[in-house]
C-alpha cells in the first residue's frame, strides 16, 4: 500500500523559514516524479515544485530563488527548503508521487498524495 507522509508546517513569520519532508513508502523502488504542490481554501491546486529521480526540477514562478526541493532517492523522501517566505506562501502544502516516467505540473498526473499539511506566513 503506497503511503506518502508529510512533516514539517507550521507557522513563521515573514521572511522566515520552513522545511517541509514526505516520507513514501509500499513502491518497489523509487517514484520517478516526487512533487509538492499547494492549495489555498477557495482555489485550485497548484504546483510548487517537482523532481525527477534523474535529477531534473522545476519550480513554480513565484517559487523560483526562495524554495527548494530536494530528493534522498535510497530513502524515498522528498524535502522542500523554504526560505523567504511571504504571507502569500500560505497554504496547504502536499507531497504528491508519480511511478511512472514523466514530471508534470498537472496535479492529474499524479497517482499518489499525502495528507497535507498546513503551512501559515504572518507578515
Amino acid at each position: 500500500q503506497v503511503q506518502l507522509v508529510e512533516s514539517g508546517g507550521g507557522s513563521v513569520q515573514s521572511g522566515g523559514s520552513l522545511r517541509l519532508s514526505c516520507a513514501a513508502s509500499g513502491y518497489t523502488g523509487s517514484p520517478y516524479c516526487m512533487a509538492w504542490f499547494r492549495q489555498v481554501s477557495g482555489k485550485e491546486r497548484e504546483v510548487v515544485a517537482y523532481m525527477a529521480t534523474s535529477g531534473i526540477r522545476s519550480y513554480a514562478e513565484p517559487v523560483k530563488g526562495r524554495f527548494t526541493i530536494s530528493r534522498e532517492i535510497a530513502k524515498n523522501t522528498v524535502a522542500l527548503q523554504m526560505d523567504s517566505l511571504k504571507p502569500e506562501d500560505t497554504a496547504i502544502y502536499y507531497c504528491a508521487a508519480r511511478a511512472s516516467n514523466l514530471c508534470s505540473r498537472d496535479q492529474t498526473n499524479y497517482n499518489d498524495w499525502g495528507q497535507g499539511i498546513q503551512v501559515t506566513v504572518s507578515s
